[in-house]
Formats: structure tokens, sequence, C-alpha cells
């Protein structure tokens, strides 16, 4: 039987994204049903490829050179659901990439339950964004994408607690800030289908939100650090430019993350 970590590796090696999320929701399956039956997987080691496999399609571009559409349009609503996708999938490959390429930290059994557990139910949200986009005519690889998505984990490849500060406690929290106007604009244009599955993605995100706050507060308290002073500090190093408000404090709240967290990285260099 294949190790969590050699898992891990063959999802990151997988370039089609409904072939790369197949595996992701199987191995989730197969991680869950031995914990269950108390024969749990071994975690092993596995190399990890310094960036996961991708399809031919979409075309990446820098960030300033993805094009802007009105998301009040058909095409424009088209491209958001593709910007999600996007994300989602990278969000896949960003939550097995964890596993192995800190596996030599010794860590409670519970981290690779989180961080399987997020890395199926982001799966799953890529194939409902494949989904709604296949139910306008569409599909993920028709329109650019943004190519700076798996920075954060290049730049964190060496940094565990960076990773937690930056993946699930500024990206992924980001995306509870925005992802309510996301879903106004579908409730608004009638697309029942796109407001319940953007509806899904956003009550999950809070609970992978909380996995990073949960396990980076943990490690805090493993080498005696205060969190917000550390957070503070990684999220400078590593995240580029200031967070930037509107902030959905009650959903951050949820997911364990205190104003005091954010709000002061809303500034460069304060």
């Amino acid at each position: 039987m294949k190790t969590l970590c050699d898992m891990a590796v063959d999802v990151l090696t997988t370039a089609d994204g409904r072939a790369k999320t197949a595996k992701s929701r199987d191995y989730a399956a197969q991680w869950f049903a031995a914990r269950a039956a108390g024969t749990p997987i071994a975690l092993g080691r596995a190399t990890p490829p310094l960036r996961p496999s991708r399809p031919d399609a979409p075309e990446l571009l820098d960030p300033r050179d993805v094009p802007k559409r009105k998301p009040g349009s058909p095409q424009g609503r088209i491209a958001l659901l593709h910007a999600v996708a996007h994300i989602e999938l990278n969000a896949v490959d960003l939550h097995w990439d964890i596993i192995p390429r800190f596996a030599g930290i010794p860590m409670p059994a519970g981290f690779y339950d989180d961080w399987v557990k997020a890395a199926d139910e982001e799966s799953k949200h890529f194939n409902l964004m494949c989904d709604c986009l296949e139910a306008q005519g569409s599909f993920y690889g028709a329109l650019p994408a943004h190519a700076g998505m798996w920075r954060a984990a290049e730049d964190t490849a060496d940094d565990f607690m960076g990773r937690l500060a930056v993946v699930p406690m500024v990206l992924e929290a980001r995306g509870l800030d925005v992802t309510p106007g996301m879903i106004e604009i579908f409730r608004k244009a009638g697309d029942a289908g796109a407001v319940a599955a953007l509806e899904t993605i956003y009550s999950e995100e809070v609970g992978h939100v909380a996995y990073g706050s949960k396990w980076f507060h943990f490690l805090c308290g493993r080498h005696d650090q205060d969190p917000k002073d550390t957070f503070h500090g990684l999220v400078r190093t590593y995240f580029k430019g200031a967070l930037k408000p509107p902030f959905n404090e009650e959903k951050r709240a949820e997911a364990g993350l205190p104003p005091d967290f954010y709000w002061p990285l809303t500034e460069v260099g304060t």
C-alpha cells in the first residue's frame, strides 16, 4: 500500500484537473477508511516536486496581464467561475504538498487528518466549479489564469510555520472576505447552481483557515513563541504587500483569526 506521502506526490504529479482531484478524493477516502479500521496508513517519506504538474491549458499569465471582465455580464461570470476553479485546483496541490514537504517534522495524527480532509474538500470545490463552467458552455482551461498562485508554496518550501501563516491564514482567509460578494453576483443573475456551489465552498473554507490557525498555534506553543508576533513577522517576510480590507471579521473569528492578527498588516512596514 502507498504511504500518505506517496499518495500526495502522486496527486501533485498528475496534470489533468479532473484526474488529479479524482486521485485526491480516492486517497482521502483510503486514509480515513484505514484510520477508522484501526490500521492507519503510514506517513512515509517522498519528495514532492517544486511545482505540481498542470494541464496544457489554461495559459498562465502574470497577474497584471490577466484580462479584467465585468462580473455582471455572462462572460464576466464565466471568468469569475474560472478564476475560482483555478484557485481551488491550486489549493488541492497546496494541501497535499504540505504533507511530504514537512514530513520530517513530527506532528500529531490529527494534523494529517485535517490536511487530507482539506485537500478532499478542495477537490470537491474544483469539480463543483468545473460543473458550473460546463453548465455555462465553458470549461476549465478556456481562459487564461493567474500564474502567481504557487509562489507562496515556493517561497515557504523550507518554512513550515511560514507555509501555515501565508497559505491558510492569509490566502484562504481572503476567500472568506470575497466569497459573499461573489455569491450575491450569481444570486442576482439567477444562477442557483453557482450560488449553491459557492455557498458550499464558503462554509468549508472556514474550516481550512481554522486548521491553519490551530496548527500554527500548536507550533508556536512547541517553540515557546508568541503567535501574533510570529504571524506578523512571517507574513511580512513571505507575503508581498499589505493585507486589504474589508475583512469578514465574523468568519475570520470563527476560524480562529482575531482582528489584531490581520489589521496591523494592512499597512506595509507597520
